[in-house]
C-alpha cells in the first residue's frame, strides 16, 4: 500500500482510522470520524508506533501497517501455523509464544513470527497434553494453553537463555562468530550529503572492524558486498543460518534539522516489555565506547522492534554513527581515522560483553594492543 500521512484521504485512510480504533486509540463512535488523515490521527499512530518500537514518523508506511493489522489478532481468533512461504505474524502468534515459553517449551524469541522453532515447540506441548499432534494452533489447543498454569517463572526463559550463552562462551574473542551488517548497499545509497553516502561510509567501517575482529581470533562475515542490498530478513536469515553469537548492524542517520547530531545504538524490545537483555547490555557499552572515544553527542540506546533487531536469534544491536546531515558529524565520518576509532570502540565493547565485569579497563582506555595481550594471556 502507499504511504499514508496527515492530509491524505480515502478508503486506505478509513481502514487506519477503524484499525485504531479497534485497539484503543481512537475513540469508538466518533461522530467526528472521517476518511481524512487528520491531526488526531497521525498524534494516534505516532503513539502506536512508540508502543511498538517503530521509527515515531507519523507515517503509515509498510512497517506501521503490518504491525497496526498484527495488532488486531488475538489468540484464538484464527488458527495459526508455520508456513514457509509467507509466514504469520501477529498478536495472537506472541501470545502463543510467550505461553509456550511460560509452559517450559522452547519457542524461541516472542517476536510474534510463527517460525519453525515455534511449531517444533507446539507440537512438542500438544504431544505431551495428549492433543493431536499437528502443530497447529487451533480451538482445542488454545483451550489447553489457557488451562495449565506456567512452569516457568522469574524471568524471560528465552533471554535467561541468552545470558547463559553469554557467560558460558568464556571471555575469550577467539572463535565467536559476529556478523557485521554494513547497512544500505548497491543502488540504494542510504543518507546522501556531500557526496558521502552512508552505504559507502558503513562498508568502510564493516570493513575495518572485521580487520580487528580476525586480529583477535574472531570469525566476523558481512552481510553484504559493495553491490547489493539484501533486505533485513535476508540479513536476519543470513545470521541465524550461520549460527552467529552476534550482529552488528551499522548505519547513520539524516534528519530534516541539520542540528541533529549524535551517536544512538538500538537493541530488541517491542512494546509488551519483552526486551533482550544482552541486547541492551551490549548496546550500552557500544554507545559508551564510542561517545567517550568520539566525544559525539551520547543520544543513548533504544529498544526497538525493527527485523534486524527481531528476526534474528543471536544478540543484535544497531549502532547509528551520526548524522551525515549534521556538517560537525559529516566531517568526523569523512574521516578514516575516525571511522577506525569507532570500529576500535565497537570491539572493545564485544570484548566488555564477554568479560562480563572480569579484567575490564575504564571505558575508553581499552585499545586493540590490550585486546590482543589478553588474547594472547588465556592461550
Amino acid at each position: 500500500m502507499p504511504l499514508l500521512r496527515r492530509g491524505d484521504v480515502g478508503p486506505d485512510v478509513a481502514d487506519i482510522r477503524a484499525t485504531l480504533t479497534r485497539i484503543g486509540l481512537l475513540p469508538p463512535g466518533d461522530p467526528h470520524a472521517s476518511p481524512v488523515f487528520d491531526p488526531t490521527v497521525e498524534h494516534a499512530v505516532r503513539a502506536f508506533q512508540q508502543q511498538r518500537g517503530l521509527i515515531t514518523d507519523g507515517i503509515v508506511g509498510p512497517a506501521t501497517y503490518r504491525a497496526l493489522r498484527d495488532a488486531t489478532f488475538r489468540l484464538g481468533d484464527r488458527p495459526l501455523a508455520f508456513l514457509i512461504a509467507q509466514p504469520v505474524t501477529g498478536d495472537d502468534v506472541l501470545t502463543l509464544q510467550e505461553r509456550l515459553l511460560e509452559l517450559g517449551y522452547d519457542a524461541g524469541r516472542a517476536n510474534g513470527v510463527f517460525g519453525q522453532q515455534t511449531e517444533q515447540a507446539l507440537r512438542s506441548f500438544q504431544r505431551d497434553y495428549g492433543l493431536i499432534v499437528d502443530g497447529m494452533c487451533g480451538p482445542d489447543t488454545v483451550r489447553a494453553l489457557r488451562q495449565l498454569q506456567p512452569k516457568v517463572r522469574g524471568g524471560r526463559p528465552v533471554f535467561l537463555r541468552e545470558q547463559e550463552l553469554v557467560r558460558s562462551s568464556g571471555p575469550r574473542l577467539k572463535g565467536k562468530r559476529i556478523i557485521i551488517d554494513p547497512g544500505h548497499g548497491g543502488a540504494d545509497r542510504g543518507a546522501v550529503v556531500d557526496g558521502l553516502s552512508e552505504a559507502d561510509l558503513m562498508l568502510d567501517l564493516a570493513r575495518r572492524l572485521e580487520g580487528k575482529m580476525a586480529a583477535t581470533g574472531m570469525e566476523a562475515l558481512l552481510t553484504r558486498g559493495p553491490d547489493n542490498n539484501p533486505d533485513e530478513a535476508s540479513r536476519a536469515k543470513f545470521a541465524n543460518e550461520a549460527g552467529a553469537d552476534l550482529i552488528l548492524s551499522l548505519h547513520t542517520d539524516a534528519n530534516s534539522s541539520p542540528e541533529a547530531q549524535g551517536v544512538a545504538t538500538f537493541h530488541f524490545g517491542s512494546g509488551n516489555g519483552t526486551s533482550s537483555t544482552v541486547g541492551e547490555a551490549l548496546a550500552g557499552f557500544i554507545q559508551r565506547e564510542i561517545a567517550v572515544r568520539t566525544g559525539m553527542r551520547d543520544c543513548r540506546t533504544h529498544p526497538k522492534s525493527w527485523e534486524i533487531l527481531t528476526l534474528t536469534r543471536c544478540t543484535a544491536v544497531r549502532v547509528e554513527v551520526g548524522y551525515l546531515t549534521n556538517a560537525e558529524d559529516r566531517a568526523r565520518l569523512a574521516d578514516p581515522g575516525f571511522r577506525d576509532v569507532v570500529a576500535e570502540g565497537v570491539l572493545v565493547a564485544v570484548k566488555r560483553l564477554y568479560l562480563l565485569g572480569k579484567d575490564d579497563q575504564p571505558t575508553g582506555t581499552f585499545t586493540l594492543a590490550d585486546l590482543l595481550r589478553h588474547e594472547l594471556a588465556k592461550n
